[in-house]
């Protein structure tokens, strides 16, 4: 059986924490440790402990959101919004929000969220099995699309050796002519991974391929600028374009709770 998440309700509206409770209280393995009004009580029941996710709302009376979530403490719970202002989205992502949920919420859409919260969780140390029934114990291996540990780095294979990567660091990659380029804080390198092995490699609630030729971190997205094509033009914080498709264009609106677009209808 697994650990219940304890999530703290914050907006300002009666009837949205009472909707949201509701949820809560159907879904497994969750329960509520308290409710906030605004940002300041957010933060005073995040230092009092016992709270592993914030469900967030944007606008609310002194701190925003935002606000608020700037100053949780570092590996504070984890914070996903729900919220009405669709506009926002870019923002709270890029500042490292788990989700960002649209109003009304819905059931099975708050459940996916705190799924992946749950997968942020860090995984608690086991105890130690005995040498003389070590021999039955079959070990399961490791879960594909993720790289363990919230601190592992990637290790990058370059013509220069071996570059070691914090995931966080990475904006995105590109394939040019056949060699991929991954594009970090710490400089812009090329490697021997393809495009498919990073994407396996990479912690899979931020990396997407939005295109053949791109694998792309949406924390570091500032703004995603619409094309004909239907597809996006994503702008990154260090100033770089990484061309979005249409397909992928549809799975992050969804992934986002946005309206659909007259290219989505089709």
């Amino acid at each position: 059986m697994r650990e219940p998440l304890r999530v703290l309700i914050a907006d300002d509206e009666l009837l949205a924490r009472k909707r949201l409770s509701r949820l809560l209280a159907a879904l497994p393995d969750v329960s509520v440790c308290g409710e906030a009004v605004d940002g300041d009580s957010v933060l005073a029941a995040v230092r009092a402990g016992g709270v592993d996710v914030v469900l967030l709302d944007i606008h609310m009376p002194g701190l925003s959101g935002l606000d608020a979530m700037a100053l949780l403490p570092e590996g504070g719970p984890h914070v996903i919004f729900c919220t009405a202002h669709a506009e926002h989205a870019v923002n709270a992502f890029e500042h490292g929000a788990v989700d960002y949920v649209l109003k009304p919420v819905e059931a099975a859409r708050l459940q996916k969220a705190l799924e992946r919260a749950r997968a942020r969780q860090p995984v608690l140390a086991q105890p130690a099995v005995p040498a003389a029934r070590a021999k039955n114990v079959t070990v399961p291996p490791p879960a594909s699309g993720g790289m363990g540990p919230a601190f592992a780095r990637l290790p990058i294979p370059t013509r220069q050796g071996l570059v070691l990567v914090s995931p966080d660091a990475i904006s995105h990659a590109s394939l040019e002519d056949e060699l991929v380029t991954v594009f970090t804080t710490q400089g812009d390198f090329l490697t021997d991974f393809t495009l498919n092995e990073l994407a396996d490699k990479l912690p899979t609630e931020h990396f997407h391929r939005v295109h053949r030729r791109a694998l792309l971190n949406l924390s570091h997205v500032t703004r995603l600028e619409p094309l004909e094509t239907g597809g996006y033009l994503a702008r990154t914080a260090r100033g770089h374009s990484v061309e979005v498709s249409r397909q992928s264009a549809r799975e992050l609106r969804r992934m986002l709770g946005l309206r659909k677009g007259a290219e989505d209808e089709g």
